[in-house]
C-alpha cells in the first residue's frame, strides 16, 4: 500500500512538454529520500486542462500542480511528501484560496461543469495496467452483457440510451447495431475509427492514450450483439503513444482471457487487431477506412450497400469511433436511463470536445449535450486572451462551419448545429478572436480539404480546387462580386454529387462564413481590404511622422529596403517594394507603424 500517488501525465502534450523527465525525476528524488516505497509515480493519461502542462497531481490530497519543471522535482518532494506543505506557487492558481487552502478541482471554472464519462478514467488509471482498469468496473460491462444480457438485449439497451455516433454524422449507435446483427453471415467484423483527421482534434487520442482497454471492452460487447468475431482498431501511425498503449492493452487483454476465445467461460469468442493508417483524411469515412484495412487505396464506396449489410471484405460490418466506444460500459453497466437522463431530447449524453484556438484554457472538456457555446468559452475556456473579443467558433473541423460571436448562447447538440449551418463533427472546437479573417478561415479549412480529397469523384476532386481558387482570388485583391454568386452555385453543386462525406462537407466554412460575415467578403471585393489586417496582398503598412523617433531600427529589419529615413527624423515606407512581411511593425518600440 501506498500512503500517496504522484499521477503524471503522459499524453501526448504533457509529454512533448517533458513529462517523461520529471517522471524520471520524481522517480530519482523518491528514491533519495527512502520514499520509493510510500510513494508511488504513476503515469496517466490526459486531464484535459491542456494549457497548464506538464501537470502533476498529487492524491490523497488531489493537488494539482501546473507548468511543472524537472527543477521542481525537489521541492514539492521535500515539502510536499515529506512535510506535507503543498508547494502553493506551483498549484494551478483557481485550486488555492485567498486563505491559502487548497480547493477541490471541481470547484474550478474549468472542471465544475463537465461530466466525464469518455474521459472518466483518463488522468485517474495507469493506462498500461489492466489491473487499475479493472479496480474502476473494467469489464464488468463485458462480463454483465455475456452472462446476463441476450445479443438482443445489449442491442436494445444501446437503442433506449439514444447514444448517436460521436464521429460527426450522428447515426444512432443501437440502430447502426441492429441492423447488423439482423443480416446473416458466416463472418462479420467490429471496426473502430480512430483516425481522427480534423484539425485540431485530439479526442480519441487522449482517450487511446488514458484509457484503451475502455475501447477493447466496447468492441467486445459490440461484438457479441452483432455475431461478430474479430475486430480492427484503424488509428493513424502519427499517433505512437495510443498505438504503444493499444499494444499492450491487447495483449494484457488476452492474457487474462478477456479477449480470444471463450470470454467469461461462455461460447463468445472475440480478438482485436490494430492497423495502422498513413493519416488520410479521407479514411475517416468508413467505406474507405475498410477498404484501407483491406490493403488497398483509401477511396470511399458508393453506399448502398451499406457496410452493415456488406462492410469489410465485403461481410457485415459496424464502425464507431473511439468516443462513441468509450461509452458503451457505462451505459451497459449504469443503464440506458442514466445515460438518457443527461443531455437533449434528441442528443443524450455527454460530448467531448478539442478546445483549442484564441482561448485562455486549451484542452479537453467533455459536457452533457446542450450547454451552450458561451460556457464553453467564457466559463470552461477562460474565455479570449488580451481581451479579445469572441468573433466565432468553428467546430466540425474542414467538414463544419463557423459560429458567429451573435449566436454564442446556442446549445451545443446535433440538431442545433445543424440548424446554424455548422455540424458536430468529431469534436474539435476552435476558437476565434476579433483579429481572425473569416475569409482566410475558410481558405484555411478548403485548402486542407483539397489537399485531403482522393480524387475518386469529380465534384470533390476537381470542384473543392475551383472554390478555393475563387477564395484565393478574393483575398489577393482581384475578387469581383460576381464570385461570391460562383461560390455559392459550385459549393451547392459540390455538397449535392461529391461520393463522401468529405466533398459532401467540404464547402461547409466557405458557406458559413459567407452567410454571417459577409461584409468581410464585400470589403475584401469593394475596398480592396482585409479587415482583420491578415490577408497579405490587401496588406498597406505605414508610419506615423508623429510617433515615429527616427531610431532607424524598422529600415535596419526591413528584409527589402523598403523603408528609408534620417536619424532623429520620421522615416517612410516605398510600398512598391515592401513584401508585408511584417518585420518593421514587430521591431518598431514607438507603436508608430501600422498596418491597413
Amino acid at each position: 500500500m501506498f500512503r500517496s500517488h504522484v499521477m503524471i501525465c503522459a499524453g501526448t502534450g504533457c509529454t512533448s512538454s517533458g513529462s517523461d523527465k520529471i517522471a524520471e525525476a520524481f522517480e530519482a528524488e523518491l528514491k533519495n529520500v527512502s520514499l520509493e516505497n510510500e510513494v508511488k509515480v504513476v503515469r496517466t493519461g490526459c486531464f484535459g486542462l491542456c494549457a497548464l502542462g506538464p501537470i502533476v497531481v498529487i492524491y490523497p490530497e488531489a493537488s494539482f500542480y501546473s507548468r511543472v519543471k524537472a527543477e521542481d522535482v525537489k521541492e514539492i518532494v521535500d515539502e510536499h511528501l515529506l512535510k506535507g506543505r503543498p508547494v502553493t506557487r506551483l498549484l494551478y492558481d483557481e485550486t488555492v484560496a485567498d486563505d491559502n487552502t487548497i480547493k477541490s478541482l471541481d470547484e474550478t471554472d474549468f472542471y465544475k461543469k463537465q461530466v466525464r464519462i469518455a474521459l472518466r478514467n483518463c488522468g485517474v488509471i495507469n493506462p498500461e495496467n489492466i489491473d487499475e482498469y479493472i479496480a474502476f468496473d473494467g469489464y464488468q460491462a463485458l462480463g454483465k452483457a455475456l452472462t446476463e444480457m441476450k445479443p438482443a438485449d445489449v442491442i436494445q439497451t444501446m437503442l433506449d440510451s439514444g447514444l448517436r455516433g460521436r464521429g460527426g454524422a450522428g447515426f444512432p449507435t443501437g440502430l447502426k447495431w441492429k441492423f447488423a446483427a439482423g443480416n446473416a453471415s458466416d463472418q462479420k467484423y467490429v471496426c473502430c475509427n480512430a483516425d481522427e483527421g480534423d484539425p485540431g482534434a485530439f479526442m480519441d487520442r487522449s482517450v487511446l492514450e488514458g484509457d484503451p482497454h475502455v475501447v477493447l471492452e466496447a468492441m467486445a460487447i459490440a461484438g457479441y450483439a452483432i455475431g461478430a468475431t474479430q475486430g480492427y482498431i484503424y488509428v493513424r501511425a502519427e499517433y505512437p503513444i495510443a498505438v504503444h498503449r493499444l499494444q499492450i492493452a491487447i495483449e494484457q487483454a488476452r492474457e487474462y482471457g478477456l479477449l480470444g476465445n471463450n470470454i467469461f467461460g461462455t461460447d463468445f469468442c472475440f480478438d482485436v487487431d490494430i492497423k495502422l493508417g498513413a493519416g488520410a483524411f479521407v479514411c475517416g469515412e468508413e467505406t474507405a477506412l475498410m477498404t484501407s484495412i483491406e490493403g488497398k487505396r483509401g477511396e470511399p464506396r458508393p453506399r448502398p450497400p451499406f457496410p452493415a449489410v456488406k462492410g469489410l471484405f465485403g461481410k457485415p460490418t459496424i464502425l464507431n469511433n473511439v468516443e462513441t466506444l468509450a461509452n458503451v460500459p457505462r451505459i451497459i453497466l449504469n443503464g440506458a436511463e442514466w445515460f438518457g437522463s443527461m443531455g437533449t431530447e434528441k442528443s443524450k449524453g455527454t460530448k467531448v470536445f478539442a478546445l483549442g484556438g484564441k482561448i485562455k484554457n486549451t484542452g479537453l472538456v467533455e459536457i452533457p449535450m446542450g450547454t451552450t457555446l458561451r460556457t464553453i468559452v467564457e466559463e470552461i475556456g477562460g474565455g479570449i486572451p488580451d481581451g479579445k473579443k469572441f468573433k466565432a467558433a468553428q467546430t466540425g473541423g474542414p467538414s463544419g462551419g463557423c459560429i458567429p460571436a451573435s449566436l454564442i448562447d446556442t446549445p451545443i447538440d446535433y440538431d442545433n448545429l445543424i440548424a446554424i449551418g455548422s455540424m458536430m463533427g468529431s469534436g474539435g472546437l476552435i476558437v476565434m478572436d476579433e483579429d481572425t479573417c473569416m475569409v482566410d478561415i475558410a481558405k484555411f479549412f478548403l485548402e486542407f480539404t483539397v489537399d485531403e480529397s482522393c480524387g475518386k469523384c469529380t465534384p470533390c476532386r476537381v470542384g473543392t480546387k475551383r472554390l478555393l481558387e475563387l477564395l484565393e482570388k478574393i483575398t489577393s485583391g482581384n475578387g469581383e462580386m460576381e464570385d461570391l454568386d460562383k461560390i455559392n452555385e459550385l459549393a451547392t453543386f459540390i455538397k449535392a454529387n461529391s461520393l463522401c462525406g468529405l466533398g459532401q462537407t467540404a464547402p461547409n466554412p466557405v458557406l458559413s462564413t459567407m452567410r454571417y460575415f459577409r461584409d468581410e467578403y464585400e470589403a475584401h471585393i469593394i475596398d480592396k481590404r482585409c479587415p482583420a489586417g491578415v490577408c497579405k496582398k490587401l496588406l498597406t503598412y505605414h508610419i506615423d511622422p508623429a510617433k515615429c523617433k527616427g531610431c532607424s531600427l524598422c529600415a535596419k529589419n526591413c528584409p527589402v529596403g523598403a523603408i528609408s529615413g534620417e536619424i532623429r527624423s520620421p522615416f517612410t515606407i516605398d510600398t512598391s517594394k515592401c513584401i508585408k512581411c511584417g518585420a518593421c511593425m514587430e521591431k518598431c518600440k514607438f507603436g508608430a507603424i501600422s498596418r491597413k
